[in-house]
């Protein structure tokens, strides 16, 4: 039986992982039959429950007996979105054995409300890993000032972590050394290195829907920021995962830290849908994409070398970008404002949709 597209990009060295997670697609198959074709993981977050769980009525059966149980808003959310995290590691348990722990995590966001406080993610972050109990669970913390706190401590701990809304340079360069500092102390406990994984979860199409309205078609540039900030970002994570400090601990078993490409999905109507793909093929990255951008990769995808660590096109890109006046650096900061804010909201919308869905007012 021929391969799939997705099986021979994963043969090639980038692993495609879901950017979606729900009862349904536990429940209909539909998610085992996605790792048949060659998924390799699933992320999800705030936004993707509350679709989820307020546009459908899957759940409304369990809100009802939770409800009925005694739990407030809050705790229903947490059942809910752990089952779906368990069941959907269980699916995937055979991809990390497989991999040998390369792949099949499912990526859980801890309270989004909580992203400037590193020691309640902390907290958050301790608890959802001893509640969800799967090894191949990955804890998704935001990358701010105080993630990056966070991020060390959980990893230090020996736990997956999963940082993401990463969309700077210099963003992803404290995510780097934030996952470096984690697993040195990781090693100085005399933990076993090898279990810990992490990936860096870069958004893509945001830059070109922020930047592509500030420029003119005589430009050139329309539809060329995203994948010229990508490809900084990967060159730096060769930079820093090639350095004598993280070889050495490489050498105890560290794992690479993987740049993932998340929000792959083409916005604009007058680009590929698969544009956020096909331009960000990369030995040891992964992509996480929605489902019409899988379906639509898979149809017509092809797998060859893109981006490579030569950065020298996307600095030329980005200097041309602030010689008309757009900073990507001030552009990536308002995205990340804005990131934490819709994560924010999708969080109060699910919940306020559970308290309607149990009859009550919001309780948590």
């Amino acid at each position: 039986m021929s391969k799939t597209v997705v099986e021979k990009l994963a043969d090639y060295g980038q692993s495609i992982w879901l950017d979606n997670l729900s009862r349904y697609l536990i429940e209909s198959g539909k998610l085992k039959e996605l790792v048949a074709m060659g998924v390799r993981g699933v992320t999800s977050n705030p936004t993707i429950f509350d679709k989820a769980i307020s546009q459908t009525n899957d759940y409304d059966q369990r809100i009802a007996q939770l409800a009925k149980s005694g739990k407030n808003t809050f705790e229903i959310y947490d059942e809910l979105t752990v089952k779906d995290v368990q069941d959907a590691a269980d699916i995937f348990s055979p991809v990390y054995e497989k991999t040998n722990r390369l792949d099949g995590y499912v990526s859980l966001e801890v309270n989004p409300k909580l992203a400037h406080s590193a020691a309640e993610t902390v907290a958050e972050g301790k608890r959802l890993w001893k509640k969800v109990n799967r090894r191949n669970l990955m804890l998704k913390v935001p990358a701010t000032e105080a993630g990056f706190s966070a991020i060390e401590e959980l990893l230090s701990e020996g736990m997956n972590v999963n940082s993401t809304l990463i969309f700077s340079e210099e963003q992803y360069a404290k995510t780097a050394q934030a996952y470096i500092r984690g697993i040195k102390r990781l090693a100085q406990n005399k933990g076993d290195l090898s279990p810990a994984h992490s990936v860096a979860s870069v958004f893509v199409s945001r830059i070109d829907t922020a930047v592509d309205p500030l420029l003119d078609e005589a430009s050139g540039l329309k539809g060329k920021a995203a994948a010229a900030n990508t490809n900084l970002i990967f060159t730096k994570s060769r930079e820093i995962f090639s350095s004598g400090e993280f070889l050495a601990l490489q050498d105890k078993g560290a794992n690479i830290q993987r740049p993932l490409w998340a929000s792959t999905g083409a916005k604009n109507p007058a680009y590929s849908p698969i544009k956020y793909v096909s331009e960000l093929i990369a030995k040891g990255t992964v992509n996480t994409m929605p489902d019409n951008t899988l379906e639509a990769f898979s149809k017509s995808g092809e797998v060859k070398e893109v981006l490579t660590a030569d950065a020298s096109g996307a600095v030329a890109a980005i200097d041309r970008l602030k010689e008309l006046g757009i900073d990507i650096n001030v552009v990536c900061a308002k995205l990340l404002k804005d990131g934490l804010a819709q994560f924010e909201n999708s969080f109060d919308s699910l919940l306020k949709a559970i308290a309607r869905k149990k009859g009550s007012g919001l309780e948590c």
